[in-house]
């Protein structure tokens, strides 16, 4: 596997854990208008329905996203969604193989839509406690950017995105553990 279908994968999983029907609707409207040459197992998502449904269900999301609590709601439904959605854009990006790696590019895939999407859900949830909505907004608008900014990336510059999709992993490696031992110490004061 070469480097530029595994930024395409990293790039793409990890916007779909954060925004799967954004990263779909990007895949749909850059196969449909050709705005980067696109793989041809990316034309799957040049189809009326799967364009038209990621698009309504994005709007729906962005409205969703605004309003404190609702977004919460809205990413518990998405836990399960958002990393299988990631793991079929992963195997997608992957194009003809072997079942064996198939299998590893889908695990590879819903591994990291799942480690943005739990980053972006507890971001969220953390912001939730504020008692001034435009946290929620601005981070909100903030994620609309990056999702299309990395899907674009990932599709015009794979190779940047892998170096990009690596970086934000390792940082979301390195808060967690910090998060982790942060915690621990402060049960352990309590005991």
């Amino acid at each position: 596997m070469d480097l530029t279908i595994l930024g395409r994968t990293l790039g793409l999983s990890f916007a779909a854990g954060v925004n799967l029907y954004a990263t779909v609707a990007i895949l749909g409207l850059s196969a449909r208008y050709g705005w980067v040459a696109l793989p041809p197992q990316f034309q799957i998502f040049n189809n009326d329905v799967v364009i038209a449904a990621a698009i309504v269900l994005y709007l729906i999301e962005f409205f969703a996203d605004k309003i404190p609590y609702v977004d919460t709601l809205w990413d518990m439904v998405h836990t399960i969604i958002r990393p299988i959605g990631g793991a079929l854009i992963a195997v997608t990006a992957l194009g003809q193989a072997s079942p064996g790696v198939e299998g590893l590019v889908a695990l590879l895939g819903g591994t990291v839509a799942a480690g943005s999407h739990l980053t972006k859900t507890s971001t969220r949830a953390m912001a939730n406690t504020s008692p001034e909505p435009f946290s929620n907004w601005f981070l909100s608008l903030g994620e609309d950017v990056f999702v299309v900014g990395l899907g674009l990336l990932a599709l015009k510059h794979p190779v940047i995105a892998f170096f990009v999709a690596i970086v934000l992993i390792v940082l979301i490696a390195i808060f967690a553990v910090a998060i982790v031992r942060a915690v621990r110490r402060w049960f352990g004061r309590m005991a």
